[in-house]
C-alpha cells in the first residue's frame, strides 16, 4: 500500500498500547499470507533476543534486539509470533515463527487466522 490502511495502524497502535499478545490477524504482503498472533514490538523484540542468546552461533545478534529507542508516532511495522507462511495446506514454520511485516506492505487483511492442516 503506498498509503498504510489506517484501520489497521489503529489495530496496530492497540495492540502496542495494551502489551497484548492475543489478536490474531491474516495479512497477504510481497505475494505471502502469514497468519498468527500479533505481539507488542517490545515484547516480540524480547523474544527474538532471547531465542538468539539461546543460540550458540547467534547469541551476538540478541543485544541489537533490546538495544532501541521507543518509536514515536503510529506503529509502522507489525510483530508476528506464533506465525506461519501458509503455504497451500501447510503452515511453515510447524511450530510457528516470528515475523515483522511493514504495515505499508499489506495489500491485503483479516482478523483472525486461518487455520491450516500439516498433514
Amino acid at each position: 500500500m503506498s498509503k498504510p490502511d489506517e484501520l489497521l495502524v489503529d489495530v496496530a497502535t492497540l495492540v502496542e498500547s495494551g502489551q497484548s499478545n492475543q489478536m490474531s490477524l491474516t495479512v497477504v504482503t510481497g505475494g505471502a499470507v502469514i497468519t498468527g498472533r500479533l505481539a507488542p514490538e517490545a515484547v516480540w523484540r524480547q523474544r527474538v533476543s532471547e531465542v538468539l542468546t539461546d543460540s550458540a552461533r547467534l547469541c551476538e545478534f540478541a543485544a541489537i534486539f533490546t538495544a532501541t529507542t521507543p518509536h514515536e508516532g503510529p506503529p509502522t511495522h507489525l510483530h508476528f509470533h506464533v506465525a506461519r507462511i501458509l503455504q497451500g495446506t501447510v503452515g511453515i514454520p510447524e511450530t510457528g515463527g516470528m515475523y515483522r511485516v511493514s504495515i505499508a506492505d499489506v495489500s491485503a487483511w483479516t482478523m483472525g487466522d486461518f487455520s491450516y492442516s500439516d498433514h
